[in-house]
């Protein structure tokens, strides 16, 4: 009769933890859950009303930071961070979607061909709220701190922008959640975990599709720079028209 003391292995018979290829760099990986949580602020400190419209400005200064060092480091990062890296024409994207179609198993190191438009379109949408929202005013207490920069109907088309945008980033992470919880329900690949951990099981990374650093110094430098340059524009930025509202 076999025991439950029989059917455990010994240490030196357990198992090996499968091995692991770095993917995904650091700055990448904070740059996600920052954005996730400064987006999360804006929308809650903007539904808590105008007394905290002060905060709702200051996450939407961590958007634009976060956003503007993505940009770049999509640039000068490491190869799964580089957007020339993984935006594919509409011949990969149509070609992805067939194998979808059919049940045929892909394998991408990085983003998906689905998933890389999805980062694109995000970002855009993000930035481009962020940015309406420097020029906005409510024409009663608060404006934007550029609000000053353009006349009073531009600003409240801007500010109308700033809200409507909101909808299509709403609908747009809807969308993402979806997309990631299917693809780790159905192809058993938790991309979830590998955006806290950087990490993939080696049989999903090719050796030479591992990167070998986060290129920690570099990115820190960028970052700070676009602080520094997001600092200056703002401080130097015109006060509003009185009859737009004070910040």
């Amino acid at each position: 009769m076999t025991t439950l003391e029989n059917d455990r292995l010994a240490p030196s018979q357990a198992p090996a933890k499968a091995p692991q290829r770095l993917v995904w760099d650091w700055p990448v990986r904070l740059f996600h859950w920052s954005l996730v949580l400064s987006i999360l602020g804006a929308f809650v400190t903007n539904r808590l009303g105008v007394k905290y419209f002060a905060y709702h400005v200051w996450f939407g200064y961590a958007v634009l930071a976060l956003v503007g060092f993505r940009v770049l480091w999509g640039v000068l990062g490491p190869h799964h961070a580089r957007f020339a890296n993984f935006l594919r024409g509409p011949k990969a994207v149509l070609g992805y979607v067939s194998a979808l179609g059919r049940g045929r198993r892909t394998r991408y190191a990085g983003h998906n061909p689905l998933g890389a438009l999805m980062v694109v379109a995000l970002l855009a949408l993000i930035a481009l709220q962020a940015t309406f929202g420097l020029f906005a005013n409510d024409e009663i207490f608060n404006a934007g701190p550029l609000a000053g920069l353009v006349s009073k109907p531009l600003s409240l088309g801007l500010t109308s922008l700033h809200r409507k945008i909101f909808y299509w980033i709403a609908a747009a992470i809807a969308v993402h959640v979806i997309a990631v919880v299917a693809h780790v329900r159905l192809k058993r690949e938790n991309i979830i975990l590998a955006m806290i951990t950087g990490r993939k099981p080696a049989h999903l990374v090719q050796p030479g599709e591992a990167i070998p650093s986060s290129r920690s110094l570099h990115a820190v430098a960028l970052f700070v720079t676009v602080v520094a340059a997001l600092a200056v524009l703002l401080q130097f930025a015109p006060p509003a028209d009185a009859d737009i509202g004070g910040f």
